[in-house]
């Protein structure tokens, strides 16, 4: 497959920016939906664990004050991490959308694997040198959710590079 016919470029060599949307938000989805589920199979508190991360994230841009727990859900907290999460999911889709549909299959997701597990060490080990409040989900169920994350990217390029349909559409 060349630079003129990968579906995740447009005719012109250009990324498809529909695409990385729609892979970008799809893989967010998939990694939270299985972040939800690895919480309750490790035992952690659902509410209470999901508005921990969600003031660690909206701390990004609404400051630190927003850490400590309060004492009911607050939903502009939530708006924002929610925000914050797909905005990343979508940054973060930009790269792989110049090899995973390139790569075969098996290749893809295996890529696609490791590039979730350097999101982990970018984001929990690099980025916690200016957000040390990170650092308190350095666990499994979050290296497993980057993890999920990379492989979600690769296979959701992959069923882009399947769909001809799509790419006459977008004269790809």
């Amino acid at each position: 497959m060349t630079a003129e016919t990968a579906p995740s470029r447009t005719a012109h060599g250009r990324i498809d920016p529909t695409m990385v949307l729609v892979v970008g938000l799809g893989a967010g989805v998939i990694a939270t939906v299985a972040q939800i589920a690895m919480w309750w199979l490790a035992g952690m508190p659902f509410p209470e664990t999901l508005f921990r991360d969600a003031r660690l994230t909206a701390a990004l841009v609404m400051g630190i004050d927003v850490l400590p727990p309060p004492s009911t859900p607050q939903w502009n907290i939530l708006l924002v991490a929610t925000l914050i999460h797909f905005l990343l999911s979508v940054l973060y889709a930009l790269i792989p959308a110049y090899w995973a549909s390139r790569l075969r299959n098996g290749s893809a997701l295996f890529a696609g694997a490791l590039y979730g597990l350097a999101i982990y060490v970018i984001n929990l080990y690099g980025f916690t040198l200016l957000f040390p409040w990170f650092e308190v989900v350095r666990d499994w169920v979050t290296l497993l959710t980057h993890f999920v994350f990379g492989v979600a990217l690769a296979a959701g390029y992959r069923l882009f590079a399947r769909d001809p349909q799509r790419r006459r559409r977008h004269g790809v």
